[in-house]
């Protein structure tokens, strides 16, 4: 028998052994059509047969179709991932993607970016020498929980293993300042951009950037209030206050839009001055942007638009 031979009836055993264990599995349906019968964790080990690996891969699938097929948003689906990428890593602790994938989509709630907290730390514990998930642990303990110095613990450990980016150390130092703000967020999410393993995963990493960018430009604005207030000696009554008189304060303003959207997609959007918080605003958002806004006011917001940040932040 050729090796050819051998090797199609392995698969096609495989094949037989994973569709029967699935049979086999206690399980009980989700709400959505969608989503496949998902056993417990524990149980599915138990009934894997010894072919963990390959009922790991089955679910995996399942988890990729289920973000790429769906129309819902992030925290409707979001325990549906939970629960299948623990299926996959128990199954199958030595992959690698699922577990920063469950990073990825587990932000709509604190309780979701624990979950993945601790999927990360399982994906640390089974590959200690990738610097990745020391990263997206830090990224989530710093940007969603507002755990500073917990983030900056969790980058340590990383400057150490050999591969990682150069930049590490500067920014744990910046994680226990009193600078971890707009330039701490932009360098996790340039660098998680850079290494992100699906185009949802870019697309998350990219509109919070673009967040970052315009606020940066929010903040251009709010320095030249203050000279105007100082010179004046008044507040504007406008926007346009600021580029307009015989010695304007700016040349002109900035775009109101990300830096980087393309022309067709501007949709004459201006700067405001917001009438509830009196802060200058874009109407591309309707908001101000804040590190840690969700986990300083206690308001888990929806996920951001997408596109770049500019350089100027890192």
């Amino acid at each position: 028998m050729s090796v050819a031979t051998i090797r199609w009836a392995c698969w096609l055993l495989a094949l037989s052994v994973t569709f029967g264990v699935h049979q086999q599995i206690p399980s009980t349906r989700s709400t959505s059509r969608e989503e496949v019968f998902l056993p417990k964790p524990e149980l599915a080990k138990l009934a894997s047969l010894g072919f963990d690996a390959v009922l790991s891969d089955y679910y995996w699938i399942q988890a990729i179709y289920k973000v790429g097929a769906t129309h819902e948003r992030p925290e409707e689906f979001a325990p549906y991932i939970s629960k299948i990428i623990d299926v996959v890593t128990t199954l199958d602790p030595y992959v690698g993607h699922p577990y920063r994938f469950g990073a990825a989509w587990l932000t709509d709630s604190p309780e979701s970016v624990r979950k993945a907290n601790d999927l990360l730390r399982r994906g640390i514990e089974y590959h200690p020498d990738d610097w990745r998930n020391y990263f997206y642990l830090g990224y989530n303990l710093f940007y969603y929980l507002n755990e500073n110095e917990a983030a900056a613990e969790v980058l340590e450990r990383a400057t150490e293993i050999e591969g990682s980016p150069a930049y590490l150390p500067r920014l744990v130092a910046r994680l226990r300042s009193e600078y971890a703000d707009l330039g701490s967020a932009a360098i996790f999410l340039n660098e998680m951009l850079q290494t992100a393993e699906s185009d949802d995963a870019i697309a998350i990493y990219q509109g919070a950037l673009d967040e970052i960018d315009v606020e940066i430009k929010a903040r251009y604005l709010d320095r030249a209030r203050e000279s105007y207030n100082a010179l004046h000696d008044r507040d504007i009554a406008r926007v346009e206050d600021l580029v307009a008189g015989a010695h304007p304060i700016l040349a002109q303003l900035p775009a109101p839009e990300p830096k980087d959207l393309p022309p067709a997609m501007r949709k004459g959007d201006r700067w405001f001055i917001d009438s509830k918080t009196g802060e200058l605003t874009s109407t591309y958002y309707n908001r101000r942007y804040r590190v840690n806004a969700r986990a300083s006011s206690g308001e888990w917001r929806n996920k951001p638009k997408e596109d770049v940040v500019s350089s100027e932040t890192i």
